[in-house]
């Protein structure tokens, strides 16, 4: 979804929020020279995260990085109804984690 982001600040937030674990800091580190795939793991490990606030807190790590000020814009600019209305157009199967719309039908994100 979004390229050119180096993580690490990201990760050490929500490392400090208690989002994710030492495990899970030195796991991604490991994986430091491949950004993109490290923000993949990142969102798979929240995905997973028992935290309920883990997106939440991922939102404030973010809104601390001033060249993804675009992404902060764009979350702000949902409201309650789309977000409903975007919920509602998909579905992510839990056994396979992959994006499947209403119709049964995989969607390209």
């Amino acid at each position: 979804m979004v390229n050119d982001v180096d993580p690490a600040n990201i990760i050490d937030f929500l490392f400090q929020e208690g989002v994710v674990s030492q495990d899970d800091v030195r796991a991604l580190r490991r994986i430091r020279d491949d950004p993109k795939h490290q923000c993949i793991e990142l969102l798979r490990k929240l995905h997973a995260s028992i935290s309920q606030k883990a997106f939440v807190k991922l939102y404030l790590a973010i809104k601390e990085e001033p060249h993804l000020q675009w992404l902060i814009d764009r979350i702000d600019n949902f409201d309650h109804q789309s977000l409903i209305d975007l919920v509602q157009e998909l579905y992510v199967s839990d056994q396979t984690g992959e994006c499947v719309c209403v119709k049964e039908r995989k969607c390209a994100l």
